[in-house]
């Protein structure tokens, strides 16, 4: 009996308690106390200005909301008027993914590619050469001077180009056809769109550990390719994942170089895209819920790609 009740007490002793999750929850908070309270000016803010704003639009975009009378419920019918009702939104949203499937891949490849062949250069001209791939970025309204490229009379630097040399005969209005208008815009948005990713690449390219290219040559890297696939790519994953959120939510959001290169609307909307409609329905119109409808789908377009783009480079070095 004894040893019934020291083999019982022992049992209880080495059995560990069950800690409850708000305790342990308590716990952690008073263990990283510190963090928390040099994080939280940045986390009220955020919370304040980011998402109070976007759960605010969510549940605006079931209302009808015109800025003068109470908002009234309305259910799925904002979705439903602009998912198959609204032909312009349609046009919005094809002009939206032709430019994020032209410029989104397209200016990420290219970016890590300058990136990757620029920091084999000396210190020096790769400096220089990071400045000028990354001026455009910082250059503000810069995309301006393309209204001159392609101007619509003689003294357009294009048009006087191709007059000079014969090619037309007369000046065309580019930015008033709309054969002419998407890739015009498509263009000034690649080239504006070749900074930000650029610089993270050359950042991430130069924390490359050298001792795992070493080792890698040692297990087998043949050549530079492998070494980019196997090395060089997993390293940079952060990296990548920063270019190609930038890289998505520039494709996604394009709207200022479309107003200012072929005017608002445009020519039987040929650079509508889905945040000129946005604008067009929310601070023209003032019809707030569906504003907050197109703003959610748009949302929605975005995350999922986001998800999709991270799903990918999962498998990079696989």
């Amino acid at each position: 009996m004894q040893t019934e009740k020291v083999t019982g007490v022992a049992k209880e002793i080495i059995r560990p308690q069950k800690i409850s999750k708000w305790a342990h929850l308590s716990s952690e908070l008073k263990r990283n106390k510190h963090y928390y309270i040099l994080i939280s000016p940045y986390m009220t803010i955020f919370f304040l200005f980011t998402v109070i704003p976007v759960v605010f639009s969510l549940v605006l975009s079931l209302f009808y909301f015109n800025m003068l009378e109470f908002p009234r419920f309305v259910g799925w019918q904002n979705y439903s008027r602009l998912l198959l009702n609204d032909d312009v939104f349609m046009i919005a949203l094809k002009n939206t993914l032709l430019f994020a499937v032209i410029t989104g891949p397209v200016s990420y490849i290219a970016c890590f590619l300058f990136a990757w062949i620029i920091n084999e250069l000396s210190p020096k001209v790769r400096a220089f050469m990071t400045l000028v791939f990354y001026a455009p970025s910082i250059s503000g309204n810069v995309f301006f001077i393309w209204l001159i490229v392609f101007s619509g009379d003689s003294y357009g630097y294009l048009n006087g180009f191709l007059m000079k040399t014969g090619i037309i005969l007369e000046p065309i209005q580019w930015l008033l056809n709309e054969k002419y208008i998407l890739p015009i815009v498509i263009l000034v948005q690649l080239w504006l769109s070749l900074g930000t990713s650029f610089l993270a690449f050359i950042a991430g390219l130069q924390t490359v550990d050298r001792t795992l290219i070493e080792a890698g040559a040692v297990d087998g890297i043949r050549n530079r390719w492998q070494e980019l696939w196997f090395i060089t790519l997993p390293s940079m994953r952060p990296q990548l994942m920063f270019g190609a959120v930038m890289q998505i939510t520039g494709a996604f959001a394009v709207a200022d170089i479309s107003v200012a290169l072929a005017g608002f609307p445009s020519v039987n909307y040929a650079a509508h895209t889905i945040v000129t409609h946005l604008m067009d329905y929310g601070s023209i119109r003032f019809e707030m819920g569906y504003a907050s409808a197109i703003a959610t789908v748009l949302f929605g377009i975005m995350l999922g790609t986001n998800m999709l783009t991270q799903k990918m480079l999962r498998r990079i070095g696989e």
